[in-house]
């Protein structure tokens, strides 16, 4: 049984205001409590997640160098594939376990933003990738985008508080594959302990065991979603804006027993992020005399930017 609360969507988009309420208030004290959800009746249908997975066990599969010639120098990884061990957590030089890829945001209406974010990488040996990519991309948006609805209600904000600084915001889909492990990593795991920079994380593919959410006691707790579930955890720029009233939880992916290190894994997050110019100054409503302001005033672009840094991949 996985320690994380159960929520489901579809009582929030009903037209019912008890279950829209209901689900108000179990999200909120499950993002107060350990900052982690499991969400039912997302946008997601079963044939789009079976298609993705697909599509990108494919890609993982092709020869180490077609994959490199995605490997796009000088923009930090923001689009396409990173290579094996390219990135670790704050605080760590070893690198993580993992390749991965990232399809970026579909700008509309928005030459600016156009400029601002690189293109994304057409990958041209998998005609299906990069189309189911975008279409799994928007359904997450989407659910990201009630999410937050619910979210800002449980906060005493205007409903659609968070939408106009989401459009179009810079926010990641990225596929991983924990490729099977060789030899005894040295001090190395699938994904160090970290917390997310975004606002949001909404994760496919958390239903084995692997990866963990430290709860309030400092313990380390397995996170399993059933297989219609996605796992939605608190980012760090929610963190601050909230005053740390919504906690942005330590996680990790664990190495599995050995028995099992034969064995890919695949895990597939969407980072919901906001366009740079939002400001994460602490919510008026989230600061009082018990609870100071913990945080300076920062954007969404500057506190990324800073963040791309010390987890390497970016330089200062």
């Amino acid at each position: 049984m996985s320690a994380i609360p159960s929520v489901d969507l579809r009582d929030f988009i009903s037209s019912d205001p008890k279950r829209k309420e209901k689900f108000t208030n179990e999200l909120g004290a499950a993002f107060e409590n350990i900052g982690f959800v499991a969400l039912r009746g997302h946008f997601l249908s079963d044939e789009l997640v079976e298609n993705l997975y697909a599509e990108i066990k494919k890609f993982f599969e092709l020869p180490q160098e077609v994959k490199n010639k995605y490997e796009i120098e000088g923009i930090g990884g923001q689009r396409g594939y990173t290579s094996f061990g390219k990135e670790h957590a704050k605080g760590r030089k070893e690198g993580d376990l993992k390749e991965f890829w990232h399809f970026g945001q579909y700008v509309e209406n928005d030459p600016k933003l156009e400029e601002e974010y690189p293109d994304n990488v057409i990958v041209e040996e998998l005609p299906r990738f990069n189309e189911i990519g975008k279409e799994t991309y928007k359904m997450l948006e989407k659910t990201a985008q009630y999410v937050l609805r619910a979210l800002a209600l449980h906060l005493d904000l205007e409903e659609n508080y968070f939408d106009q600084y989401i459009l179009n915001g810079n926010s990641i889909l990225r596929p991983i594959h924990y490729p099977p492990i060789t030899s005894e990593p040295k001090n190395a795991v699938r994904a160090a302990a970290h917390g997310d920079i975004n606002l949001i994380t909404l994760l496919m593919g958390a239903h084995g065991r692997g990866l963990q959410v430290m709860n309030h006691k400092g313990e380390w707790v397995d996170a399993i979603a059933e297989s219609d579930e996605l796992m939605i955890n608190v980012g760090d720029m929610l963190s601050r804006l909230t005053n740390n009233k919504l906690k942005s939880t330590i996680h990790q992916v664990v190495n599995p027993p050995k028995e099992l290190w034969g064995t890919s894994r695949y895990s597939i997050p969407f980072f919901m992020h906001p366009i740079s110019e939002m400001p994460l100054n602490c919510l008026e409503n989230c600061v009082d005399e018990e609870h100071p302001k913990q945080f300076e005033d920062i954007t969404a672009g500057e506190f990324l930017h800073e963040r791309l840094i010390e987890l390497g991949l970016i330089k200062g």
